[in-house]
């Protein structure tokens, strides 16, 4: 980047594990966002305390510590890298990052430094281990001359870490001189209480600021007593409980169900909590939209006078998912988002829609799009490559529904199908307000309305569906896409729309006698004389009951083949080369990678089969326009003459 520096394969530690992600450092701050979306990390240049580099085994780490107290750790940086962004933290910070070593000794006796939240155990003035205060918990002080630190344990974190650290004790001999006491406050006793006063100390043991009984919780499923504490939210269920820092909310999703007695909150979270051997990144709730809570907060005179007076009223009264938004906020400092400018066309804020086969609503939001409530799937605006608005495919509700793609720069998709028809518009203009590129269009097209709604009810082989057709060709495999005209299910006369007795080729045309308006399952009158011999006929293939089976309808062998797509042309020049570069790929996969190949192609690259299937449109129309309508023969009709 032209105003700093850029590195991939950075990885920031913490309790939360170690996880990978890009580092920007520009002219206004230092910028970290985890891979694959989640926690970022944005510290601007007015909030640094101290920049640190140490040599880590293979590589070099940058410590970088806050006036709030913080302490980041970002490790992957090669020699080279340390060198240049010195000489940048010194022409735009004003600063130059301290060299710090790495105690390899293994020696356990050394000093302590106590700089902001942040413990270092120093051997040799050399850094042995560090922790953060924030962590810990409790203290012990054992006889006189122990202190054992206990840590926070949350969900979050033993979600991603296979060991955590639980505790670690400290020996302060009465001899130190860094913690000088005397017979009545010993050493050990110096140093718990300026551990105490630099800690969050006491939160894991104090009662609930406030408490949410009976709440209904869809992922992870169940009801759930919500706590929420000082430091962390509990959730308390009848199999299962899951303590939650605050540290690990990302965000809070308020989200309103249009004409529901129910309205979701969604609390997002970085590393996610574990359910057996299911991470779940989300906790969706749902609260009933008009039910009332008054509550105090249960906390300290002085601890809200010193804390949270400016962000937490001291009693409650309001709707209930109001109130736990406003109080998790006021303790967590997390971030709440609401739905924007969406409307769908009943004044809602999502669509009705499916996922995998799951049914619920997708919300358009200002920066994303979020399906709940399971599975609950957020897709920022920022991870999407393109969007593409579809043709239902579900037999004949196709007029009625339209599917909606997104897919994202990893190329996975995800396909929110069964959305109302009536919601296209809306949905639509949204996508184009938020300049997301939308692949109904060849390259150069201006989007509009108008023009996806043509290509979603069109039937014409130019408007290419790549799903569909590509549904089409692994269905016929090498054969061309000539529809089977054979296979035609047999039907009783109770229902079918595509019944075709009464027409023109029907029995009751034969026989001279009325058409049948419906079809009927009750037995039939018995037929007159003069109408037996047809009536035996109409019979013949009936059933015992007297119910017609629908005749087969026979394919001609003499019809012209149905013109080919651009798509089709494309699939059968490249369909052995997929099977080449993909060995022993299975049968249904290979048309998948084929539509894949087919959406990344440029408008230049698709013009010979273009060109190819317009050619065969044009020699369909001409032979079918031939076999519909055949030049008259002179033929000898004993029917058919008008003479007398």
């Amino acid at each position: 980047m032209a105003d700093g520096h850029s590195f991939n394969n950075i990885s920031l530690g913490g309790r939360g594990g170690t996880n990978p992600g890009q580092l920007k450092v520009h002219s206004g701050g230092i910028v970290w966002k985890k891979q694959g979306g989640g926690k970022a990390v944005d510290v601007d240049k007015s909030d640094l305390l101290g920049l640190t580099w140490m040599k880590v085994p293979r590589s070099n780490q940058l410590g970088v510590r806050t006036k709030d107290g913080l302490n980041y750790k970002f490790t992957g940086f090669r020699d080279q890298d340390v060198a240049s962004l010195n000489t940048f933290f010194q022409s735009n910070f004003s600063a130059t990052p301290e060299e710090k070593q790495l105690s390899v000794s293994g020696k356990n006796w050394g000093e302590v430094d106590l700089n902001g939240n942040t413990l270092t155990f120093l051997v040799g003035n050399k850094q042995a281990f560090e922790i953060s205060l924030a962590d810990v918990a409790q203290t012990q002080l054992q006889g006189k001359t122990d202190v054992m630190l206990e840590f926070h344990v949350d969900d979050t974190t033993g979600a991603n870490e296979k060991d955590s650290l639980m505790e670690i004790s400290f020996h302060i001999p009465n001899s130190n001189i860094q913690f000088i006491g005397d017979e009545n406050r010993p050493s050990a006793q110096v140093f718990r209480d300026k551990i105490v006063s630099m800690a969050d100390v006491g939160a894991g043991g104090e009662e609930a600021v406030v408490t949410f009984d009976g709440i209904a919780i869809l992922t992870p499923r169940g009801r759930y007593s919500v706590e929420l504490h000082l430091s962390f939210l509990r959730l308390q269920g009848q199999a299962n409980d899951f303590k939650i820092q605050y540290s690990s909310v990302v965000r809070v999703f308020w989200l309103p169900k249009f004409n529901q007695p129910h309205t979701f909150v969604v609390v997002t979270l970085d590393p996610p909590i574990r359910k057996g051997q299911t991470l779940y990144p989300h906790i969706v709730m749902q609260f009933e939209t008009d039910a009332i809570m008054d509550t105090t907060l249960s906390m300290s005179e002085d601890l809200y006078n010193s804390k949270y007076k400016e962000k937490l009223d001291s009693d409650h009264k309001g709707l209930i998912h109001e109130v736990f938004i406003t109080i998790l906020r006021g303790l967590s400092g997390a971030k709440v988002t609401k739905p924007g400018k969406f409307r769908s066309s009943q004044d809602g804020y999502a669509v009705k829609s499916s996922l995998k086969a799951e049914d619920g609503v997708l919300y358009p939001l200002e920066k994303s799009f979020f399906f709940l409530p399971k599975p609950p799937t957020l897709i920022l605006h920022e991870e999407i490559d393109y969007v593409e608005f579809e043709r239902h495919t579900a037999g004949g509700s196709n007029m009625h529904y339209f599917d909606f793609l997104i897919r994202l720069k990893t190329e996975q998709e995800h396909l929110f199908r069964n959305i109302q028809r009536n919601e296209y518009h809306n949905l639509f203009q949204f996508v184009q307000e938020k300049d997301l590129k939308i692949m109904n269009f060849n390259a150069g097209s201006v989007p509009n309305a108008e023009g996806v709604a043509a290509v979603l009810q069109s039937d014409i082989d130019d408007a290419v569906d790549p799903h569909l057709e590509r549904i089409r060709n692994e269905a016929i495999g090498d054969e061309s896409d000539e529809e089977d005209e054979d296979f035609v299910i047999d039907k009783d006369d109770g229902g079918s729309p595509t019944d075709d007795s009464g027409g023109d080729d029907s029995d009751a045309s034969d026989s001279g006698g009325e058409k049948e308006a419906t079809p009927k399952k009750k037995p039939k009158k018995e037929p007159s004389a003069a109408k037996a011999s047809s009536s035996r006929k109409k019979t013949k293939d009936d059933d015992d009951d007297g119910k017609k089976k629908k005749p087969k309808k026979k394919k001609d062998p003499n019809a012209p083949k149905k013109a080919m797509s651009s798509f089709m042309f494309f699939s059968q020049a490249e369909r052995e080369d997929v099977k080449k570069t993909n060995p022993g790929i299975a049968f249904t996969e290979v048309g998948k990678v084929l539509g894949e190949r087919w959406n990344k192609m440029t408008a230049e690259e698709k013009a010979p089969y273009e060109a190819k299937a317009r050619a065969d449109k044009k020699r369909y129309g001409d032979e079918i326009s031939g076999y519909k309508n055949p030049q008259p023969m002179a033929i000898d009709s004993p029917e058919g003459s008008d003479t007398s």
